[in-house]
């Protein structure tokens, strides 16, 4: 079984302006929270493309920024899926597995255009989908995530960390987690924001009771507008051990996010 556990950093702006600048990573997390009392609502559709058959996962999702170090979110997907024939050949459409999230901010060390925080987050998706076995979409049963991110950011460079472990006590999915990302701004920082970034995003998998191990890599790109950003990724495996049946072809993301 192969994982790999990498300690890094990550930098953010010297104000929350600036680090809106460069806005989030994709597929990966971070540590940056907005001020208090406020509101990010998003959506980042999943269609993923596997030896099984083709899912799509798209959730809304609302988070709420409580205090400059505490976030709660609510992930509602709607997820539509088609299995090949050898597979059952199942096709649907519904709800798929809701997700609660918190996330505290406990490390914050900023300095002249760069800043470095710390994370704990805890995520509990809801067995309110089918049992369709589709990882992180429609489990049909409790999971509970713990894990931390750690981020570096400057106005040159972005670096995201984060590494957490998956439990799932009624099944076989637990999995051992660890997602490392840059990004890179292509314009000059302004303020109203008006950015365009490029990310390169890193998943390392080991679930442990599947004896299956995954690293996948995501290029993408993104373009942020004042409240406004719009973010797509074309995310494929380097490396795919175990079971051939989960074998994941490609995944494409297509997001949207707004801040209130």
């Amino acid at each position: 079984m192969k994982f790999f556990i990498i300690t890094f950093l990550l930098i953010l702006f010297l104000s929350p302006e600036v680090l809106l600048a460069q806005g989030p990573p994709i597929t990966t997390d971070n540590p940056i929270m907005l001020g208090g009392n406020s509101y990010l609502f998003k959506s980042l559709t999943e269609i993923r493309t596997t030896e099984r058959g083709t899912f799509v996962n798209a959730p809304l999702i609302a988070q709420y920024v409580v205090s400059n170090n505490f976030l709660v979110g609510l992930h509602l997907p709607y997820v539509d899926y088609s299995f090949k024939d050898e597979y059952g050949g199942m096709n649907g459409n519904g709800l798929g597995d809701i997700s609660l999230l918190a996330k505290y901010q406990f490390l914050r060390k900023d300095q002249m255009g760069k800043t470095f925080r710390m994370v704990a987050k805890t995520m509990h998706d809801l067995p309110t989908g089918e049992k369709l076995g589709i990882d992180g979409i429609s489990e049909g049963m409790y999971s509970g995530y713990y894990g931390i991110v750690a981020g570096y950011e400057s106005l040159r460079l972005g670096v995201s960390n984060e590494i957490g472990y998956k439990w799932q006590p009624d099944g076989n999915g637990d999995n051992f987690i660890y997602k490392l990302g840059f990004g890179l701004p292509l314009l000059k920082p302004t303020y109203p924001v008006d950015q365009l970034n490029l990310y390169f995003e890193y998943t390392s998998e080991a679930m442990i009771e599947q004896d299956i191990y995954r690293l996948l890599y995501a290029q993408g790109i993104q373009y942020a507008k004042n409240k406004w950003t719009w973010e797509a990724a074309l995310q494929f495996p380097l490396i795919q051990n175990g079971d051939k049946t989960r074998d994941i072809n490609y995944t494409i993301f297509l997001g949207t996010r707004f801040i209130l």
